[in-house]
């Protein structure tokens, strides 16, 4: 099976499927990432109410933590929700959205990676650089100040440390694992750093993914793909950022297999 096909079968089982995509995610993305999700066939769920967290998760595929938004009534249902996920074996995808920015940004993901396991860890170079430790990054509010060659010994100490596998977005977004396995897939648009939320939305993805491919590497690779992919279709048609937002979408639910096949740019 070549890469395209693992990844088209991915695609199918969620539009098969339809799995639960529980987000805990920031205000500015929520209608982005809960179009993205619906775009590829998941059902998303965007909820912070703490009270509810438990019945929700049970229902769930994948749970997005996104801390876009550390308003405290975000926080609070973090933990619950990923409590609940550990107990219900749910794969969760944490997303540190401005590590290095703030000391609240900073000690919040660290806080929780003390108490659980994430599947996948997805984030910008600065966000992976930061809570691997790495003094030497630094963030510009939510955005990178460094490329993903910078982080490839953070995201390896991440992955090590907590089992999982880390996808490190950028120009060529990067993906390891705690095995040693390591990929970088190529392709997307210029135009997709312009767009906000396409960030938040490849961990959303990565949920997904994770939904129905039990392979947290291969479900963090295989959603970077479909992220580069559709970026790449969605940029042929559009002409600026806004229709490039509105032709992600029709490319997220249109992809086949050939567009996978066409458009997949994977180094090892």
């Amino acid at each position: 099976m070549t890469d395209a096909d693992k990844v088209i079968r991915d695609i199918t089982a969620i539009r098969e499927s339809s799995p639960v995509i529980l987000s805990i995610t920031n205000y500015v993305v929520t209608n982005t990432t809960a179009n993205a999700l619906l775009a590829i066939g998941a059902s998303p769920i965007m909820s912070h109410a703490v009270e509810e967290m438990t019945e929700i998760v049970a229902i769930s595929g994948g749970v997005v933590i996104n801390l876009g938004t550390v308003a405290p009534e975000y926080l609070a249902a973090m933990d619950p929700a990923w409590k609940a996920a550990d107990e219900a074996g749910v794969p969760v995808v944490l997303d540190p959205v401005g590590a290095g920015a703030s000391m609240l940004r900073t000690v919040t993901p660290l806080a929780l990676l003390e108490s659980h396991k994430p599947f996948i860890i997805r984030g910008n170079a600065s966000e992976i650089m930061t809570i691997a430790g790495d003094a030497g990054s630094a963030a510009r509010g939510v955005d990178s100040s460094a490329g993903t060659d910078s982080a490839v010994s953070a995201a390896r100490a991440l992955a090590q440390k907590h089992a999982c596998a880390v996808a490190v977005s950028g120009e060529a977004d990067l993906v390891v694992d705690a095995g040693g396995a390591k990929a970088r897939v190529l392709g997307g648009s210029a135009l997709m750093p312009r767009v906000t939320g396409l960030g938040c939305t490849a961990t959303a993805i990565c949920a997904a993914f994770a939904a129905v491919n039990k392979n947290p590497f291969e479900a963090a690779l295989n959603a970077c793909v479909t992220m580069k992919v559709a970026g790449e279709l969605a940029a042929a048609k559009s002409n600026g950022p806004g229709t490039l937002q509105l032709y992600f979408y029709d490319a997220l639910y249109n992809m086949t297999g050939q567009d996978v096949a066409d458009h997949i740019k994977l180094v090892r």
